[in-house]
């Protein structure tokens, strides 16, 4: 039972009883609110009258307000069972996106903004955040076209922005929507987990005796780990970057599209103008960092594929399959035999290490550990709890399906014992819900007009396995790690004190927001940690020492060809987004030099070997990041790999649960979100500016050339 002053938050959780029809209804309304808003705007207030005060801050008000179920309407495409409204959560969030277009091109607002920004840009009177929204709302109409001359070119800006907008919501929904498969026989899933084989599909009429295999992750990661035959890996491998082929024309028009607005905008390439507000500034600082952390990585890269492909032959002698053995290494043999060298080099039994790590008392172990390190308290709702917060007084309305958990979030006493936000776990997959691992922010937090606080909810979707009766959900030690990061930005997202919603937890540039939660994974490859997150399913022992040492030996195993496998992705996307002219982005052979890409800096073989064109597959339609927000963009997630470790190492490395440092890591990181240059909250934090010398040892590499 919760503490007493722990039972009722003083603001009640936002209800998911939408009906396709009031999803439609309620985005128009935002829609007219905030028409009408800017419309009164327009008409009260002449630009020489303009200040903060008087056009940015009611903007922002409404902005506030907007977002409280704006983000809910968005969410159910993500996780809703009822097709009907998952398509009714898209076309609303397609329509509020085109509106949102239409109200950043306005240029009557424009000149309103322009004229406060003109008048108190340099003015003391303003707080610092308030400063940030004012300038951030000038920048983003400038970046929206308004600097563009009125007349052809600005309206064809428009007519590509919407485009883009609505490529991105189709990409997606074709990729949540993928359901394809393949029928396999036992026979050719050989090797294959029969708990795993126990949840595919059983076939009747022609499919008879055969199962079933989705390119979900449950199905396609252990089947591409497990199988024996490499056949049946190849065509996983194929058929899986081939899943979503109604996506490569989008993809193709949507790389031309954002080529041709940047160079409206008056930026040489689409990477420039992304890069231009982010930490790293400009293309050329994120090239050199991908380059010269390609020439650091490629020796051991080399190294990794030639001990691999010595273990591959071993094998295929093993198993009397010598004819197979044409002395290359695969892209289908990669998550196999790296699977086998750890079992055999390291001896390391991932299914008996999942055994001390079932889903609920992980999840619980991870929530101990935030409450410990920053100051927070989880009370899960429940039965009773749920109906009496209810404002609707039915418990299941304040959760989207029965598999939802849910857990008020408070402050413990020593931070002040007030309400913080909900919290809510989204675990197991479901047909049309959202295929990866991620945190949605469902209503922000920011300070009401009246000077009250409005508190965040949160919510973790992911698809862990499902338990079964004589098992619960054990989670893989890679599953453990994916977990306590979306977990990350979950309390990212918690732990937000600003003033706008704008800027609210884990809203910063994106090549930091990945920082917060990648530094958290290390507590997954600390000892101690690790012993206190287990608890075997059966006899809720810890699990042993030995496991431990052999579970964090591995951690570093592979990591060049890992980290080269990042590079791919993000040397790929700078380059198809900094074309010399506009000409060469229409032109691009987006397949081929996606899978050229892959073999050249990966050092992997591909079906090209086998005689076929290296427009064999199509992963780019299946790279939900670079249509989703992280175009020019996936590079982040090395750079923040850099930030996250130097975090690490010179804060926490000594002694994780440092509760002094976590508090200050929590006040003085997490909770500014984005309302302060993420650089200066970085440097303030550590107390210097940030140095790539800890990622590089972290990687066993000597570092930059200075």
């Amino acid at each position: 039972m919760a503490p007493k002053q722990y039972r009722t938050p003083p603001q009640a959780p936002p209800l998911f009883t939408a009906t396709k029809d009031s999803l439609l209804d309620d985005a128009k309304k935002i829609c007219q609110g905030t028409r009408g808003l800017l419309d009164k705007l327009a008409k009260d207030i002449k630009p020489s009258d303009a200040t903060f005060t008087n056009i940015v801050l009611p903007i922002a008000h409404d902005e506030d307000n907007a977002a409280l179920s704006a983000r809910i309407i968005g969410f159910y495409q993500a996780v809703s069972t009822d097709s009907e409204l998952r398509d009714a959560s898209s076309k609303a969030e397609e329509m509020m996106d085109e509106f949102n277009i239409e109200a950043s091109m306005r240029e009557d607002i424009f000149k309103l903004v322009d004229a406060a920004w003109k008048r108190e840009a340099e003015k003391t009177e303003l707080d610092g955040e308030s400063k940030r929204l004012l300038e951030k709302e000038w920048k983003s109409y400038v970046r929206n076209g308004l600097g563009i001359e009125k007349g052809p070119k600005r309206d064809r800006f428009k007519e590509i922005k919407k485009r883009l907008s609505q490529i991105q919501i189709e990409f997606q929904k074709n990729l949540n929507e993928e359901n394809n498969g393949i029928w396999f026989t036992r026979k050719e899933l050989e090797g294959v987990p029969e708990d795993v084989l126990e949840t595919f599909e059983k076939g009747t009429g022609d499919n008879e005796g055969k199962l079933r295999l989705t390119f979900k992750y449950p199905d396609l990661f252990p089947t591409l780990k497990f199988a024996l035959d490499s056949e049946t890996r190849e065509k996983v491998f194929i058929e899986n970057e081939n899943k979503c082929n109604s996506n490569v024309p989008l993809f193709k028009e949507a790389i031309i599209l954002r080529d041709e607005a940047a160079r409206l905008l008056g930026y040489p390439n689409h990477a420039s103008f992304r890069i231009e507000d982010k930490m790293a500034k400009t293309p050329k600082t994120v090239n050199d960092f991908l380059g010269d952390l390609r020439v650091q990585l490629a020796p051991g890269g080399k190294k990794e594929v030639d001990h691999l492909i010595e273990i591959k032959k071993v094998d295929l002698k093993a198993r009397g399959l010598e004819h197979e053995d044409d002395g290359n290494y695969y892209l289908w043999d990669s998550r196999f035999y790296n699977r086998m060298m750890v079992e055999k080099e390291y001896s390391i039994d991932e299914q008996k290490i999942a055994e001390y790590f079932p889903l609920q008392s992980t999840i619980q172990g991870m929530l101990n550990i935030f409450e410990e390190l920053f100051g927070f308290v989880f009370v899960e709702i429940v039965g009773e709890d749920r109906t009496k917060l209810s404002p609707t007084g039915k418990g299941e309305d304040i959760a989207w399906h029965e598999d939802v958990k849910i857990f008020s979030v408070w402050d413990d006493e020593g931070e002040g014992g007030g309400f913080v936000g909900y919290l809510y776990l989204d675990l197991h997959p479901r047909p049309g819900k959202y295929g990866h691992a991620a945190n949605f922010s469902l209503q922000p937090g920011f300070t009401l007009p009246n000077g009250t606080r409005r508190y965040p909810a949160t919510a973790l979707v992911c698809n862990f396995s499902k338990p079964t009766e004589t098992k619960p959900s054990l989670l893989k030690h890679d599953e453990v790690v994916t977990l306590f990061h979306e977990l990350g930005h979950g309390i990212h997202d918690l732990a937000g004190r600003t003033k706008y919603s704008r800027f609210h937890g884990t809203s910063v540039v994106r090549d930091f927001v990945e920082a917060p939660s990648q530094m958290l994974e290390n507590w997954c490859w600390t000892p101690s940690q690790l012993k206190s997150l287990s608890n075997h399913y059966l006899s809720g022992a810890k699990i042993p020492d030995d496991l431990i040492e052999k579970q964090i030996s591995v951690k570093h195993v592979n990591d060049a060809l890992f980290n080269l496998r990042q590079l791919h992705f993000g040397i790929f996307d700078m380059t198809v987004h900094t074309p010399k002219t506009h000409e060469e982005a229409e032109n691009f052979k987006l397949s081929a030099l996606y899978n050229d890409l892959r073999v050249e800096i990966a050092g992997l073989k591909g079906p090209e070997v086998q005689g076929l064109k290296s427009d064999w597959g199509n992963g780019q339609a299946t790279f939900g990041h670079l249509i989703g927000g992280y175009d020019a963009g996936y590079y982040g997630y090395l750079s923040s790999q850099v930030y996250s470790t130097d975090m690490f190492y010179s804060v926490f490395k000594k002694d994780p649960m440092n509760r002094e440092e976590g508090r200050r890591y929590r006040h003085m990181v997490l909770e500014k979100g984005g309302s302060q240059e993420e650089m200066k909250t970085l440097e303030d934090f550590l107390g210097r500016k940030p140095s790539s010398d800890a990622f590089y040892q972290e990687l066993g590499l000597k570092g930059m050339k200075s």
